[in-house]
């Protein structure tokens, strides 16, 4: 059963309604875009991001009415071997630090280790902690806490014997979170002109490379306005938007690409204007519909990850991908429409001219004549001469770089994730260094009727007693009631760095021994806890993730291509590029590889949720160039040619779109391995060389010598799943007008 082609139908309406097209576009984008202001994005609560023990104990103390404090911290630390806390330099110092920041009138309760209630000095003595509170809500402190890191800043200069430096909670979101945001910004400046820049050398043309560009953004718009509303049920973490601009511009970008190149080929072979979108739209239109879904089946798969956090990328990804498709199949026919020859206008009449007198654009630099590349023509000889040879040497390459994934190590996000010159990192390092734990203690939750009854308080107090009997927690040991006296916060510290093994048995440690002996129902969360119940969490989930993606990505290929053969071996070269993708990761950033040429310094692990997050995005993605590809082959199959004929003609006829595209993915994922955190670069880094795999070795070696050793065995379907709808990948108007070859 043959089906109307979709995206053929809706180009042709399109096209022949251009003025309507683009006004229901300007209209969508607008709308969405007002609304979506108006309504607000809804961030996720605090202990939404969280899994687990430790997202319930959040849960309770963000709705029991503790008053939410930010905590800042002094280190006070002798620079001489000889000056300690017994010292009256010493004592000055620290008496000096809490009249500062006291005379701010910013702050309370402050504590230095000379107070009843003393805060801590190590046992060397050499080392003190001052604490104090900013008043206030916790959420606006950032914005007062600059004259108290001033402050602290003028007492530093009064005593150049000592190291006196502040870190904590509000002044991390000034100083950290100010930066992290600065990179983000000049990582999506960087973004858009470098893909403008790429987009003029593929077509040479101001506004073939503008349009892409217009679009993709148009579409990001209406996403971020479309996401306020669905926020409101399912709440976001506030980088979700960085995410979408990301993903946004580079699908929207490459679906604009498959569709210009296409009707601007049509054009080239004398189609009159019309026609050459309607091939596009039956063509290109439908890889890109069917590229889409296949990407928003992937990003779904972070959906069945159960975290907060990955189902909000699920959420916006699938909108930004769903509204570039969108804006593709509907409103880029209009504009071809419109603009006509147009879009082919040079820059400037002296624009660069190579040699021979042509621009200089990847169409020319590949040789690109009638439609097809010279270059990728000469590439592909040798593979299809060998096909056998090309498996063996390309696929051998891949799974040598995949080796090194099978030694991947995870880690939670720490301070060391925070790459650059960030003193407050330094301090945060020092603080922990000294005081293990200090700034990040287990914080156990207990809820009762009345936490402050006298039975009840005995039980904490055996809690206590039982904690530092392990050998395993240390003091402090603070417990604060909330006003309706229904639960009580106990913080303690644990021995260990926070995210190593000595710290995460200490968690264990207290849930599975003494809450149970003390305090049954308590919940523990704080740094270390928090980041076990994600580990965990993503480590239940992967098996699940990974087969759902793996299982709807074969549907959709079988449905698409009619063809087991095709579905299974996409799958597996996908496959391949993800894990050669990962043994990359792993040998520069766990591994070292590299450092000083990226700017950064290795931790030794990968941060847990980028190889989970990597693969679900690379696994989409890569489905764009490949069911490009697939499609144009099964096209070519389709009007008659062989096997061999066909696969040629595919990837030579792609060559300069697919080029475009990967370099334009490679360029925007690199501005985002730029940046100050770890994880991010990590991020950058595997989607930039993974995409570059999958364009190169896989779409131009492994993929073609693959289907030459098939042969017509690439097109297998068993008999009883002949009831398949039939979906054509050329243009059915051509087909009644052409007779079939015979090859």
């Amino acid at each position: 059963m043959r089906q109307r082609n979709f995206a053929a139908a809706i180009g042709g309406w399109s096209a022949r309604h251009r003025w309507w097209a683009l006004l229901i576009w300007v209209v969508f984008v607008a709308v969405a875009t007002v609304a979506g202001n108006a309504v607000g994005t809804a961030e996720m609560e605090r202990w939404e991001a969280l899994n687990g023990d430790s997202r319930e104990a959040l849960r309770i103390l963000d709705e029991a009415g503790f008053p939410r404090v930010a905590g800042e911290f002094v280190l006070v630390q002798a620079r001489q071997g000889s000056l300690t806390a017994d010292d009256p330099r010493f004592r000055q110092a620290v008496l000096d630090v809490k009249s500062a920041v006291e005379a701010t009138g910013e702050v309370q309760n402050v504590r230095t280790p000379y107070d009843p209630e003393p805060s801590p000095v190590t046992q060397d003595r050499r080392t003190a902690l001052i604490r104090f509170e900013m008043k206030g809500d916790a959420a606006t402190a950032k914005d007062r806490v600059r004259p108290v890191l001033d402050a602290v800043a003028g007492v530093q200069r009064a005593h150049p014997e000592l190291r006196i430096e502040q870190a904590g909670d509000a002044s991390s979101d000034l100083l950290i979170n100010e930066a992290i945001d600065r990179d983000f910004m000049r990582a999506e400046q960087l973004s858009i002109p470098i893909t403008v820049g790429i987009l003029l050398a593929a077509f040479g043309a101001l506004l073939a490379a503008l349009v892409p560009v217009a679009l993709a953004m148009t579409a990001i718009f209406a996403a971020t306005g479309l996401l306020a509303f669905t926020s409101q049920l399912l709440h976001v973490h506030s980088l979700t938007a960085n995410l979408m601009l990301c993903i946004g511009l580079a699908v929207g970008v490459d679906y604009s690409l498959f569709y210009i190149m296409r009707q601007r080929e049509e054009r080239a072979k004398g189609r009159d204007p019309r026609r050459a979108i309607e091939i596009a739209a039956a063509t290109s239109g439908r890889a890109v519909l069917i590229s889409g879904i296949t990407v928003m089946v992937a990003m779904a798969g972070m959906f069945l990850t159960g975290s907060g956090i990955f189902m909000g990328f699920a959420e916006g990804t699938i909108l930004v991908v769903f509204t570039a498709v969108l804006g593709s199949l509907t409103v880029l026919p209009a504009l071809l429409s419109l603009i006509g020859d147009k879009i082919d206008s040079r820059l400037i009449h002296g624009t660069v001219r190579a040699a021979t007198g042509g621009r200089i654009t990847w169409r020319r630099v590949l040789g690109v004549r009638g439609g097809e590349s010279r270059l990728w023509s000469a590439i592909l000889k040798p593979v299809l001469r060998r096909p056998g040879l090309s498996v063996v040497v390309a696929g051998g390459l891949l799974a040598a770089l995949a080796v090194p994934a099978l030694g991947l190590k995870t880690g939670p996000e720490s301070i060391d994730d925070l790459q650059g010159d960030y003193s407050i990192a330094e301090t945060f390092k020092r603080i922990n260094s000294a005081f293990p734990s200090g700034t990040d203690p287990a914080v156990v939750v207990v809820k009762a009727a009345d936490v402050t009854a006298p039975e009840f308080t005995a039980r904490i107090e055996e809690f206590k007693r039982r904690a530092l009997a392990t050998g395993q927690t240390n003091e402090p040991i603070n417990v604060v009631v909330n006003p309706d006296k229904t639960v009580a916060m106990i913080t303690i510290g644990i021995k260990g760095t926070g995210t190593d093994a000595v710290s995460e048995q200490a968690i264990r440690t207290l849930r599975e021994q003494v809450i149970p002996e003390t305090l049954p129902g308590a919940h523990v969360t704080g740094m270390t806890a928090n980041g076990m119940d994600f580990g965990e969490q993503l480590r239940r989930s992967l098996p699940l993730v990974f087969g759902f993606v793996l299982l709807f990505a074969f549907l959709l290929l079988l449905v698409s291509f009619r063809s087991v053969v095709i579905a299974i071996t996409s799958i597996a070269l996908n496959l391949l590029s993800v894990g050669a993708a990962y043994g990359v990761l792993v040998l520069v950033f766990q591994k070292g590889y590299g450092e000083s040429l990226l700017g950064f310094r290795s931790t030794g692990e990968i941060t847990d949720w980028v190889p989970l997050f990597l693969f679900v995005i690379l696994f989409g993605l890569s489905m764009d160039y490949h069911v490009f590809i697939l499609s144009r082959i099964r096209e070519a199959y389709d009007s008659g040619m062989r096997t061999e004929d066909a696969v040629v003609t595919g990837i030579t006829s792609t060559a300069a779109v697919v080029t475009s595209a990967a370099i334009i993915m490679v360029a925007v994922f690199a501005t985002f391995a730029t940046l100050s955190l770890l994880q991010f670069k990590e991020l950058g880094f595997g989607l930039a060389v993974a995409v570059l795999i999958d364009a190169t070795i896989v779409r131009a070696v492994l993929l073609p010598a693959a289907m030459r050793l098939l042969g017509d065995r690439n097109w297998y379907l068993p008999r009883w799943l002949g009831w398949l709808p039939t979906l054509s990948h050329g243009d059915e108007q051509e087909k009644e007008r052409t007779p079939a070859l015979v090859g």
